[in-house]
């Protein structure tokens, strides 16, 4: 249960380019088609650790918001998956979101097990916990609101690099962190 309207929560599923941010496994976005998520439109993603990650896409077979969302998501040559989102309104400015995947080609499809569903659906209850907290948190969360709105347009593909600029440079200071993300903070 997400304590937000199926609106709110539909957003978030609509801005391809935060799906690093909530989707377990997906490390990058590197491109989202300017229409997303209308039916066709693709978003590019690498998944994995590296130096093993997998470049990869994912298209948008049905949707229909602020209710479903349809994917094929891609990450060959592991296989492909169908993946269905289904938001259902629940009392007063809540959503129930039903994550349903099935492995549909490649390998995958075929070594499915006990062992492999428990992990899928771990795995699931993290994405859907981690799609809640950006659903929910006010304007896009701190770092979002400092931004300008052209820069939360293009946000995902330097976010990563300003989490590991907070990480790894222990001075803090602004100017470090704009260095490495190119955004300006103050």
């Amino acid at each position: 249960m997400i304590q937000a309207p199926p609106q709110q929560v539909f957003d978030v599923l609509a801005d391809g380019w935060t799906y690093s941010d909530w989707v377990v496994g997906t490390v990058h976005v590197r491109d989202v088609d300017d229409a997303w998520p209308r039916v066709g439109t693709r978003l590019h993603h690498k998944a994995g650790p590296w130096p093993f990650s997998l470049q990869d896409a994912s298209t948008v077979l049905a949707c229909e918001p602020p209710h479903r969302l349809v994917l094929k998501a891609g990450l060959w040559p592991a296989g492909e998956a169908t993946v269905v989102f289904t938001l259902e309104p629940v009392g007063d400015g809540a959503t129930r979101v039903r994550l349903g995947e099935d492995f549909a080609a490649g390998p995958l499809r075929w070594v499915r097990t006990t062992l492999n569903d428990l992990v899928l659906h771990q795995r699931n209850k993290e994405t859907l916990r981690r799609l809640s907290d950006i659903a929910t948190r006010p304007e896009g969360g701190p770092v979002m609101r400092r931004l300008g709105p052209a820069a939360r347009r293009r946000r995902v593909t330097r976010l990563p690099a300003l989490r590991t600029a907070c990480r790894t440079r222990r001075t803090g200071s602004h100017y470090d962190m704009e260095r490495a993300t190119g955004y300006p903070l103050r």
